[in-house]
């Protein structure tokens, strides 16, 4: 049963933190880019990081007890030895990938955008977009047994 109301907990903050960047990078991008509005954007961050950070926060503390529910403990990460193994090693992969985007993000893209120039914020979000969707899959994965 609790194994059930972490992915539960898991599936919802999952729905925020795809779903978001989802919405992102199919209505607000798009519009920035037509527009060649950066403010669309910074608008959109503003709103999103109180709700997406937290949802990212959640997905990382229930995603690390669920590995622990499956026998896949700190000594198995990255040893992509059996089929749970490999799915939590290529998340945990994406993850590291995900907060390195996040702090380049902060750093460096969202503190020099400009509305001529939305390539560098576009990439982020297209990259942040598609590695959400790719865990995504990958988690589904676990429920036939892993890769």
């Amino acid at each position: 049963m609790t194994h059930q109301i972490i992915l539960i907990f898991h599936l919802l903050a999952a729905t925020v933190w795809v779903g978001g960047h989802l919405f992102l990078a199919i209505r607000y991008l798009p519009e920035a880019l037509k527009k060649k509005e950066a403010k669309v954007l910074i608008n959109f961050k503003d709103k999103f990081e109180p709700v997406g950070l937290p949802s990212l926060l959640t997905l990382l503390i229930t995603g690390i007890a669920m590995a622990y529910h499956y026998d896949v403990t700190v000594t198995h990460w990255f040893s992509f030895s059996g089929s749970i193994e490999k799915v939590v090693s290529a998340k945990l992969l994406l993850l590291l990938l995900s907060v390195g985007l996040a702090i380049n993000a902060q750093l460096f893209v969202f503190p020099k955008i400009k509305s001529d120039n939305l390539r560098p914020v576009a990439f982020q979000i297209i990259a942040i977009t598609v590695i959400g969707v790719a865990m995504l899959v990958l988690g589904s994965w676990v429920r036939i047994g892993g890769l």
